[in-house]
């Protein structure tokens, strides 16, 4: 359950991320409440992993999650470039995060 709880916490804050950008400067109330809602419901999911899962492991994994869900969200919906070294480099970072779970023994 802890990794579900930090899978969730990682695609909120992807969520919260990409929200920031539709924010205006948190001048559009709307988006501002759920960009907002998004980070507090991200921190409350990252809480419950850590009560289980040790914090550098747990906080490393939710900012590669965060990290690469926005870099491809801002490629897919916003237009952001998108070039082989920087997929390759995602990539990485995903690797990364899968590695520390796996060594973590959960």
């Amino acid at each position: 359950m802890p990794w579900l709880f930090l899978i969730i916490a990682g695609l909120l804050e992807v969520g919260w991320a990409v929200g920031l950008s539709t924010t205006d400067g948190f001048t559009r109330p709307l988006p501002t409440a759920l960009t907002v809602g998004a980070i507090v419901a991200s921190m409350a999911c990252l809480g419950l992993a850590v009560r289980d899962l040790p914090i550098g492991t747990a906080y490393a994994v939710w900012v590669a999650i965060g990290t690469a869900g926005t870099a491809l969200a801002g490629w897919l919906w916003l237009g952001e470039a998108m070039d082989p070294v920087r997929a390759l480099l995602l990539l990485g970072i995903v690797a990364c995060a899968g590695g520390l779970k796996v060594a973590s023994g959960h």
